[in-house]
């Protein structure tokens, strides 16, 4: 299962509509005909916003292999959140903030923003930029070991983040 590959803007709006619409029927939990032609409405309003914003770009991101890594992600959600409590409680911050570049593997677009979402939940560290080859991350204190964590996760995210090559 893959969204957004190359093949055209028809099967990025087609994937997107759908996605919209099916998160629209969780979060209404009701079938009620007017109730799904708001949800029609709202899902083509949501797709054609999308589609200005990020227009579809070559790559992939693969949801089978990032449904496998769901439970690394959950664990890095949990994490995070303690750091953040942890800090928020300290009688005395202990921080040395500051931005760190990422020499990151991942060509711009899709993939790479998910990349950025994902090492956002590490503690202490957000992206907030980025050039050709690098991201730039915020972080909260660079004395530790930031880019060596920011390198473990984009090896575990690569296969679902990269089509693999086809022949033809």
């Amino acid at each position: 299962m893959t969204v957004e590959t190359s093949v055209g803007p028809t099967r990025a709006l087609a994937v997107r509509a759908l996605l919209y619409f099916a998160l629209w029927v969780i979060v209404d939990q009701s079938a009620k005909p007017a109730n799904l032609v708001v949800g029609v409405l709202a899902s083509a309003a949501a797709t054609w916003a999308s589609l200005k914003l990020l227009p579809p770009a070559n790559g992939r991101v693969r949801l089978d292999r990032m449904l496998l890594l769901l439970p690394r992600f959950l664990f890095q959600s949990l994490v995070a959140g303690l750091d953040v409590a942890r800090r928020a409680f300290a009688p005395r911050l202990d921080l040395q903030p500051g931005f760190v570049e990422y020499p990151t593997q991942l060509p711009p677009g899709s993939a790479r923003s998910a990349f950025e979402l994902i090492a956002s939940l590490m503690p202490g560290s957000v992206a907030s930029g980025e050039t050709s080859g690098t991201i730039r991350f915020h972080c909260l204190d660079t004395r530790q070991p930031v880019l060596e964590q920011l390198a473990a996760e984009e090896r575990a995210y690569a296969k679902a983040l990269q089509p693999e090559p086809r022949d033809g």
